[in-house]
């Protein structure tokens, strides 16, 4: 699996999608902090970007490659290798390199203008944290949705689908149910509501630890006020590696049972 890991993350990094997303976060980065020296609102600003931009990439790159791959992998099957090292050699790989091409192109411009105080390196990294951990999310939700269906089409429609929901869709869902029922206590349903979304997750994780109340809303305010800072983004990060481990059992058990 190792080896296949190994070529598929080499093969991705030498992609010019790979070296044009590392340069869209460099640039990005080095336009922050050049308009504003302030780290901690130039941090602000990326995770916006961050918690808009990674989930699409990672869905779609990750459905085109799987799909793209089929011919390789088909050879790949003819060889004593187990089904189960193929595909997750071929999604690590995936997930490796937007991982490092995100962390990279991020990095850079935040270490060139200085990251000396350990809070900000603090809230750097638990961002970074963040950015890695929806990679490895949303490329397992779009390598399971291909692998469940053979059309192509078929497969990056649900993709999209699925990432329209999570970011844009649920949202809207969640408002429309604390707007009708602000009658009633809602925390807990707002605290269940929340871990049920990634995006909301990564999003609550970050602004815990910068402690901004205008950007929390209404469920990060739930998280501050009933666990605590600290709490709160143990259990949004532990809630979002659950979103990798379940679609990656499922994953799993599907490609033991396809017949490619």
């Amino acid at each position: 699996m190792f080896k296949i890991i190994r070529y598929s993350f080499l093969d991705i990094l030498k992609s010019k999608l790979m070296l044009i997303y590392t340069a869209f976060f460099l640039l990005i980065g080095f336009g922050l902090l050049n308009f504003s020296s302030d780290l901690h609102k130039a941090i602000i600003s990326m995770m916006n970007i961050l918690l808009l931009l990674v989930p699409l990439i990672s869905t779609v790159f990750g459905v085109m490659y799987f799909y793209n791959s089929r011919e390789f992998v088909e050879l790949l099957m003819c060889q004593p290798i187990e089904r189960k090292d193929v595909f997750l050699g071929l999604y690590f790989g995936v997930s490796l390199s937007l991982s490092i091409s995100l962390f990279v192109g991020t990095l850079i411009p935040f270490m060139f203008y200085g990251l000396s105080v350990s809070g900000q390196i603090f809230q750097f990294f638990n961002l970074m944290l963040i950015g890695v951990l929806l990679t490895f999310i949303f490329s397992i939700l779009s390598f399971l949705i291909s692998v469940y269906n053979k059309d192509k089409i078929k497969g990056f429609g649900y993709a999209i689908l699925l990432l329209l929901y999570l970011s844009v869709i649920y949202d809207g869902m969640m408002l429309m149910v604390f707007v009708s029922f602000s009658d009633y206590p809602l925390e807990n349903v707002a605290l269940a509501l929340s871990i049920l979304n990634p995006i909301d997750l990564g999003r609550i994780a970050i602004v815990l630890k910068l402690d901004v109340a205008a950007l929390m809303g209404y469920t990060g305010a739930v998280f501050n006020a009933f666990l605590g800072s600290m709490n709160g983004i143990l259990l949004s990060i532990g809630s979002m590696a659950l979103w990798f481990f379940v679609p990656l059992f499922f994953y799993v058990k599907k490609i033991n049972k396809r017949d490619f």
